[in-house]
């Protein structure tokens, strides 16, 4: 039999053992990851592109632009737009996701693609599964906004909504088409308040705002960006933001859940994706440069005018957000019945 100085010898070194093949595992990952490591931070050693699925001048396209002047800077390669629109950004964003996982190709995109997972019945990519979610980069706020000409015995959000309420369907709202956010934001309240309105959709957000402010339609829930000179010049009239704060470029006017609609959040917002199987470590060092740059003064002065708040986020938590959206959206789609055209 075993004594018990044996037993305590073997029992320490079984425990030697264990931490020295702890030790070597341990190891054995880090060797493992080391070629990953090197490889992010030797990136980028070529021109970056990002793919922008709508057209050059639009709202993605706006934030872009800047930002690929500053990541140039910042790396020493140059960071190209690739603008491919069509079907609602879905083109794409499909080349996007299909294009090589390698560091140098990504995707500028919006809360659009999150509308598109349930609006469009045949999606050439998933975009939980087959795009990598980088940061976002902008939170942009809708604002209910009419002609004070078309409509001048309305001075408030309360006295809009008291209108719809005794002339249901009687008002018309203008959107950049249907299923855009600018429609199923409206389509949103409409369902929290039982509001009844019709639809007339064009294409694009630049005639709908024409029409407006020409007195053609009644009202629009428009980025904040593009309605805000028409505010400050008197020709709209700013009811309420459809975000659950309110935005710095309007303090005065108040968010719709102060209104009477409580628990409305909802806005446009832009982000950066990276086709799946990137490596972890090139995201995340791209995401750590925008975030650099957007509190930086040439990015931060460029949202102001443009009505944006800046981003930034790690991509877990725009992963997070991302799949809120989807579900959000996808029970606005139904509730509505929206179709794309």
């Amino acid at each position: 039999m075993q004594n018990d100085d044996t037993k305590a010898a073997q029992s320490v070194g079984r425990r030697a053992a264990l931490g020295a093949l702890g030790a070597v595992s341990a190891l054995a990952g880090l060797c493992s990851l080391a070629p990953q490591i090197a490889r992010a931070q030797a990136w980028p050693t070529k021109p970056v592109k990002l793919i922008v699925p709508f057209a050059a001048g639009g709202g993605t396209d706006a934030f872009a632009r800047p930002l690929t002047k500053v990541l140039s800077a910042a790396f020493g390669q140059s960071f190209v737009i690739d603008n491919r629109a069509g079907a609602g950004g879905t083109l794409g964003a499909e080349l996007a996701a299909k294009s090589p996982a390698d560091g140098y190709n990504w995707l500028v995109g919006a809360v659009h693609h999150t509308i598109a997972v349930s609006l469009y019945p045949k999606l050439g990519y998933d975009l939980q599964k087959d795009l990598m979610p980088c940061t976002m980069l902008a939170s942009v706020p809708n604002v209910v906004v009419i002609n004070p000409q078309r409509l001048p015995q309305i001075k408030s959000f309360a006295d809009f909504q008291k209108y719809v309420k005794a002339n249901p369907g009687r008002l018309n709202f203008a959107s950049a088409g249907n299923g855009t956010a600018h429609h199923l934001i409206v389509e949103m309240w409409k369902t929290a308040t039982g509001s009844q309105a019709q639809h007339v959709p064009y294409r694009g957000a630049g005639p709908a705002m024409a029409d407006l402010l020409a007195g053609q339609v009644d009202f629009m829930f428009d980025g904040l960006g593009t309605s805000v000179p028409h505010i400050n010049s008197g020709k709209l009239l700013a009811l309420a933001v459809t975000t659950a704060k309110r935005s710095f470029a309007l303090p005065n006017v108040p968010t719709l859940a102060e209104v009477g609609v409580p628990g409305f959040d909802a806005g446009t917002w832009y982000g950066i994706w990276a086709p799946a199987g990137t490596s972890p470590e090139t995201v995340s060092r791209l995401q750590q440069e925008v975030a650099k740059a957007l509190a930086g003064s040439e990015l931060a002065a460029i949202w102001k005018t443009l009505g944006a708040e800046p981003g930034g986020q790690a991509p877990a938590e725009f992963a997070k957000l991302i799949d809120g959206e989807v579900r959000k959206w996808s029970k606005v789609v139904k509730d509505s019945g929206a179709k794309i055209d």
